[in-house]
Order: structure tokens, then C-alpha cells, then sequence
């Protein structure tokens, strides 16, 4: 297990095992904090009671350290490592509550014989487990448990249908069946294959009367305080800058954080509907930064892909362009960057604020729903050649809400084409019915803040923050998300959505008026690359259909690559589908 994640920590490594044999831990490290020997781990408490194993930064510590040295705590390094122990020593579980940054990790009580384990408010770093009759199995990703034996190789339904509707495996569902995810925001405790949990932080809006001018500085006070603290580190710290306005406003409030001259990196391309490179550019030269920008091609990105799925640890339909660009860092000697993932969830950035709340509140008004709807619905997913139609036939089935669209606004395959891809690999699986299992926003909030809330706990958590951590750490790398604070989340859930989420990001242009106005006269692309071109030309073989299952629309690129995906992945883990012939899926695309 420790040598499958070495690339997540090529600094240091340590292995705990407890002296009665009932615990063990393996850890990698990448130094960010504390480089000297005494920043090790697994750490233990100077009398061997308490031991961590901890992945990810605590951006407060050094106001708790404070805390625990006026206590009288006596610390033996700088690291942030120590600071969680100690504080769980004295504090317990409550201990979570207090942390600020992105985190998972365990500690064992070798008097007690127990275990905790927890996870940071919205889900930046993982933590997998794997129950057994014997104990229980936990890292930081799933291809650990396989390698280490924890895990067995069968795919589980809930996890594959997931996938199949919405291009990534949706939480606390992984991939693999018997393994599950630790929720965000929530710790637990183990002790003797007894279980105990409680979601400690949850996503939330509570907005209270407020005016235009006080939104505006209760933003910006919220984001330089935020970017102040994840520039926190005893390492260089940088930029990825795509030429947006959320990995701009994160350099041009770094002054005013408190950062030195910063280094950024950027990915342009050949072709000019998708290159930003000129625009990040022109920013980086704009507020001084030492800029790295690499052209990719469809070559370049042919040559690279195939290290990118040996990467993958589950399938995903994304994560290739985090993959480049933290490759890039990396090859500069980069071992912390900065994202402005989490500026569209909380600024309204996507389509999905202005339509989804457009068609919920004219259906709505309308009433417009009954059997005859329903039946137009199952014609559209059934027989349209349309992969848009057939999701918004999906939909239609559905009952009237803002997270039903939202799942088929953002769905991959519809749920009768999931099913019978699902099917073919799994079929004596149970297929999940229509309804999903995801989060649901309240019904009280208003519909831009229940998008904002299936934003950051749907595409966000699953596939925004998953894809960046493995593909970062792949290279290394740590990204930190200043967008994605639970202090931030906080501050700004009391911001009404009225002013929070005006279109175009207004909140966010207004706090940050050092943002360039040649910048804001460009159209929102998005960190994107030329997919569509490239599978259409060079990569045209990647995406060959030999025998796709009746039924299964594959108009799309991204519908395609899904399935390669899926499918190469099963191969590179040795995984076969129940009723496979020959050890090769029926589901034929490559």
C-alpha cells in the first residue's frame, strides 16, 4: 500500500505498527510544512498513546499551536501534523470543529484500542474504507486497497451507475463494491468493528438583510482572508492561471494576502477557440508574475495520455487538463499551487444558475406535469437520437424539482441507457431506481442557492476536488482550493443569492476591482481543452465503437470516452464484469 502512493508523498516515508500487532499504518509525505525530520510520520504523543497518519494542511494551526504552547502543551516540531494530535488528546472528536483547510486523517488510541477518523468540511482530500470480518482497510486512494488486498475487484452497482449517469463516481459510492467513501465533512470512530459517525459540518445558507456596498466589502474581506491563509506554507507557493476571473482574482489579491512575487503556469493550445494562453499571459505580465506557459497539442496530449490512465484511480470523464497543468508545475519545481476551482459554484460562473431555476420556476408556474408528460418523457429517452432530448426525457419522468433537472442538466447517459449499460456489466445487479441518492437543498432556499448547493456538493465534490487530488498529487503536487473554505462558505451563505449570485459574476467583479477591464470584456471559456476536435481527428481511434448495446445514443464525444474510460480502467486494475466472457466486458468500446 505505501509504495502504490509514493508518488503522493516523494519526500519521506514512515510505517506504525502498534505493539500488540492490532494496528498499522503506512504514510507518504510531501513537505510542505515543518521539512525537518521532525515533521515525520506516522507521528505519535511523547507517551505512545495517540498516533496520526494526516494528509492534507491545516491553514489555522498556527493559531492553535498558539493555544496549545499557552496551555502548556509542549510541541516538539512546526508542523501542523502535531498540532491536530495534540489538540485530539485534549479535545477529542470536538477537535474537527476547530481545524480550517483541507484534511483526512486517522488517529489510533493503542489504550483504548479505537480508531477516528475525519474528513474536512467540504471533501477537498479523500478517505476510502474497506470493512472486513477481520478489521478494517482505509487510504487515500482506492487503487491502495486493491494492491494492499483490502479490497476485492468486483464492481459495485450504486458506484457504476453513477459513473454511467453523471461521468464520476458519486460519494460515499466508489467504484468497487464493499469500499465506500468517509463523507465530507463527518468524522467516525472504529472500535472493535463497532462504528459510531456524525456529520460535523454541512453545506448551508442563511442569509440575512443585507445592501449592495456591505455585500461587496463582506466578499472581499471573506476572500483575501481566505487566499491569506492558504498561502501559509515554508515552501513556494503558486498559480495555476487559465486567463478566468477566479485564478485572477486569486493573483491579484495575493499582495493584499500577503505573498511575494508568485509564479503561475498555464496551458495554451493550437487552436484559437480554445487558447488562453495570450490572455494568461497578458495577466501574469499585468500583476507581475514569473509566468510558465506550455502549448499542448493533440500530439503532446496523445503522448501524455496514456501515464494519465494509469493515473486514474476511479473512472472519471475529466481530470486530463489538471493532469497537464500540474505536470507542467512539477517539471518548474512547484510543490504547492493554488486553483480557483469553487468561484463558479459560489459566484454563479455555469449555465446551469440562470437555466435551472428558468425551467423549475416555469414548470412551476404552469403545473405543467401529469401522465401524459411523463409518457412524452419516456418516448424522448427511449427513442430520441438525440442525447440531450433522451436526458430531458429523463427528467420529465422525474418529479418536479431543481435536483431532479439538475441531475439530468448535468447527466452523462440517461437513467434508462445507464441502466442497460449497467446492465451489461453488472446483470444480476439491482440498477438504482430514477430517484437519486445525492444531496437535496433545501426546500426553503431560494433556487440560484439550490443550485449553488447541487453545484458544490455534486460536480464540485465529485469530480472537481477528486480529479485535482489525484491528478496533483500524481505529480507530487499539493493544490489548494481558496475558493473551497468552509470559513469562506460561511461568510458567504449569508450574502443573499439576490446579490450573491447576480449573472456574470457581478459580487465577485465588484470585490475585486483590481481585476483588469480588458479581462472582463473576454467570454467566459472555461479551463477547457479542444476535446471535441482532437477525438474528431488524431484521437479519432481512442473513441472506436466495435459493439456498443442497443439502445445507447453515442452522439457525443464525452458519451464515448465515458465508456473507454470505464473499460480501460477495469483492464489496468484486472477487474471483470459479472457474466464476462473470456475475462473481457460485453460493453465493447474502446
Amino acid at each position: 500500500m505505501q509504495a502504490c502512493l509514493r508518488f503522493r508523498g516523494p519526500d519521506d516515508e514512515g510505517l506504525f505498527v502498534s505493539p500488540d500487532g492490532r494496528a498499522a499504518f503506512a504514510h507518504t509525505r510531501l513537505s510542505i510544512l515543518d521539512l525537518s525530520p521532525a515533521g515525520h510520520q506516522p507521528m505519535s504523543t511523547p507517551d505512545r498513546r495517540y498516533t496520526i497518519t494526516f494528509n492534507g494542511e491545516i491553514y489555522n494551526f498556527l493559531a492553535l499551536r498558539k493555544e496549545l504552547e499557552d496551555a502548556g502543551v509542549p510541541l516538539g516540531s512546526r508542523s501542523d501534523t502535531e498540532v491536530i494530535l495534540r489538540m485530539y488528546e485534549r479535545q477529542g472528536a470536538a477537535c474537527v470543529r476547530r481545524l480550517r483547510g483541507m484534511f483526512a486523517f486517522a488517529i489510533w488510541d493503542d489504550l483504548e484500542k479505537r480508531c477516528f477518523f475525519a474528513r474536512d468540511p467540504l471533501g477537498i482530500k479523500p478517505l476510502y474504507f474497506q470493512r472486513s470480518a477481520d478489521g478494517l482497510a482505509f487510504a487515500s486512494e482506492i487503487r491502495a486497497l486493491l494492491r494492499g488486498g483490502g479490497a476485492e475487484g468486483h464492481i459495485g452497482m450504486v458506484g457504476l451507475y453513477g459513473y454511467l449517469t453523471t461521468g464520476t463516481v458519486p460519494e460515499p459510492a466508489t467504484m468497487l463494491r464493499g469500499v465506500e467513501m468517509l463523507g465530507a465533512g463527518q468524522w467516525m470512530e472504529w472500535r472493535d468493528g463497532r462504528e459510531r459517525s456524525e456529520h460535523y459540518w454541512r453545506v448551508s445558507f442563511a442569509s440575512e438583510p443585507m445592501g449592495r456596498e456591505e455585500a461587496v466589502r463582506v466578499a472581499r474581506g471573506a476572500l483575501v482572508d481566505s487566499l491569506r491563509h492558504h498561502f501559509v506554507s515554508d515552501v513556494p507557493v503558486g498559480i495555476f492561471l487559465s486567463g478566468g476571473l477566479d485564478s485572477t482574482t486569486l493573483l491579484a489579491l495575493s499582495s493584499e494576502a500577503g505573498a511575494g512575487k508568485v509564479s503561475t503556469y498555464s496551458i495554451s493550445f493550437e487552436e484559437p477557440e480554445w487558447d488562453e494562453g495570450p490572455l494568461a499571459g497578458r495577466i501574469a505580465e499585468h500583476f507581475g508574475s514569473e509566468h510558465h506557459d506550455f502549448k499542448i497539442t493533440a500530439d503532446t496530449g496523445r503522448d501524455w495520455l496514456e501515464e494519465f490512465l494509469e493515473s486514474v484511480d476511479q473512472p472519471t470523464i475529466d481530470g486530463f487538463n489538471t493532469f497537464c497543468v500540474s505536470r507542467v508545475a512539477h517539471q518548474h519545481g512547484a510543490k504547492v499551487v493554488l486553483s480557483g476551482l469553487g468561484g463558479d459554484e459560489l459566484f454563479a460562473g455555469y449555465r446551469s444558475f440562470v437555466a435551472l431555476p428558468r425551467v423549475v420556476g416555469w414548470m412551476r408556474a404552469t403545473g405543467f406535469a401529469g401522465p401524459l408528460y411523463r409518457r412524452v418523457g419516456g418516448w424522448l429517452e427511449s427513442r430520441s437520437s438525440s442525447s440531450k432530448a433522451r436526458r430531458m426525457g429523463d427528467f420529465m419522468q422525474k418529479e418536479n424539482s431543481c435536483a431532479a433537472f439538475y441531475r439530468s442538466f448535468r447527466a452523462v447517459f440517461a437513467h434508462a441507457e445507464a441502466a442497460d449499460l449497467a446492465s451489461e456489466l453488472l446483470p444480476y445487479g439491482v440498477v438504482p431506481g430514477r430517484g437519486s441518492r445525492e444531496p437535496r437543498p433545501d426546500e426553503d432556499w431560494a433556487l440560484r442557492d439550490a443550485v449553488s448547493f447541487l453545484e458544490l456538493t455534486t460536480y464540485m465534490r465529485n469530480q472537481l476536488l477528486r480529479d485535482s487530488d489525484v491528478m496533483s498529487m500524481r505529480w507530487g503536487l499539493e493544490l489548494r482550493v481558496p475558493f473551497v473554505d468552509s470559513v469562506l462558505m460561511g461568510t458567504m451563505g449569508e450574502i443573499p443569492a439576490s446579490l450573491r449570485l447576480r449573472h456574470g459574476k457581478k459580487l465577485l467583479i465588484e470585490a475585486v476591482p483590481e481585476l483588469p477591464g480588458w479581462l472582463l470584456d473576454q467570454p467566459k471559456r472555461g479551463f477547457t481543452f479542444p476535446f471535441e476536435r482532437w477525438f474528431a481527428d488524431r484521437w479519432r481511434d481512442l473513441l472506436r465503437d466495435a459493439a456498443p448495446p442497443p439502445g445507447i445514443v453515442l452522439d457525443t464525444w464525452y458519451r464515448r470516452w465515458a465508456l473507454a474510460v470505464l473499460r480501460d480502467w477495469m483492464r489496468r486494475n484486472g477487474i471483470a464484469a459479472q457474466g464476462d466472457h473470456g475475462g473481457r466486458p460485453r460493453m465493447n468500446v474502446r
